[in-house]
């Protein structure tokens, strides 16, 4: 009777410890944040990153393609410098192609989103030369950053904004080039990504999209799940960086970003966030540091990559 006793409570012992267990890792994987799925991103470089080796436009992107980009990101006075000095944007897109690189963004600072009537309308007029500009060398989304009105004496209505993204979106259609609200994390105006969320939705069309940024997420205090929300069609690009410990948060600047996996961002769970929306979203390698550009082009490149391609694995 007692032999019986003692193993009825061991196996009623032991089933209690199995269905604990079995909660408990439940609860830790919900806890977890989600792991980066196989494929849902594509690299890119970002022009800032090699933008102190002073290159032109064209060895820019030969340097990407070589180091094993699949996409690039220039910036529009670049592209304007080129075709202004004789350039062919069409005929280096061809060459693109034919390399594999894609122009999948392009960064601009014209002011389309200011309260003054005149300056937003010279801001339009600007980005609209952008965005054909764009289009000749083959690129289909440009950033609208909110320049101009970053200061914190000047507060804009959001839904004032709306209309104006808008109105960009309906003639960067018209080019064949979606604008994306970009975030800024120390501006006073879109500095958080639900405030460009916000922005996307309420301009109440189907090709809004927003692009953010690993950095200004941790400058203007955004949490890595509101990237959730998007799919790939509304966050067709991250731009994907890291930052130190130190300075903190309030006196960090651009220039003090470092390579993915170098500093403290969460990557990971800012991959997975992403990655939860299906389909593929672009990172594209933005960084502002003077140590990088001292480095020879080619070198920035495939560093670059390797640490992009090294913590997308660890978040897989």
């Amino acid at each position: 009777m007692t032999a019986h006793l003692t193993r009825r409570r061991f196996t009623g012992c032991a089933l209690a410890l199995a269905s604990w267990t079995a909660a408990t890792r439940s609860a830790r994987a919900a806890a977890a944040p989600p792991a980066a799925r196989p494929g849902a991103f594509r690299f890119a470089l970002n022009a800032a990153t090699i933008r102190g080796q002073k290159l032109p436009l064209p060895d820019q992107l030969r340097a990407a393609a070589a180091a094993g980009f699949e996409g690039y990101e220039p910036w529009t006075s670049d592209l304007l410098a080129f075709r202004d000095g004789g350039g062919s944007l069409k005929d280096l897109g061809r060459e693109c192609a034919g390399r594999g690189l894609r122009i999948v963004s392009a960064i601009g600072f014209a002011k389309w989103i200011v309260d003054d009537d005149a300056e937003r309308a010279k801001g339009v007029e600007q980005l609209k030369r952008e965005m054909e500009a764009l289009a000749e060398l083959g690129g289909t989304h440009i950033a609208a950053p909110p320049s101009g009105a970053t200061k914190a004496d000047v507060k804009l209505d959001l839904d004032r904004v709306a209309e104006r993204y808008r109105a960009i979106l309906t003639i960067g259609r018209g080019i064949g080039v979606l604008p994306q609200i970009e975030t800024w994390g120390a501006s006073a105006n879109l500095s958080r990504v639900s405030e460009a969320a916000y922005v996307a939705a309420q301009a109440g069309d189907p090709d809004a999209c927003v692009l953010a940024d690993a950095y200004h997420m941790y400058k203007g205090g955004s949490v890595p799940a509101s990237l959730r929300l998007f799919s790939p069609r509304a966050l067709h690009c991250f731009h994907l960086n890291d930052y130190p410990a130190q300075p903190p948060r309030e006196t960090i600047k651009d220039s003090d970003r470092v390579w993915p996996g170098d500093g403290v961002a969460p990557l990971g769970e800012i991959l997975g966030a992403l990655a939860a929306g299906g389909g593929t979203v672009w990172l594209s390698l933005e960084l502002f540091n003077a140590a990088y550009w001292r480095l020879p082009a080619d070198e920035a490149c495939r560093t670059g990559l390797a640490k992009m391609k090294a913590v997308v694995a660890a978040a897989g």
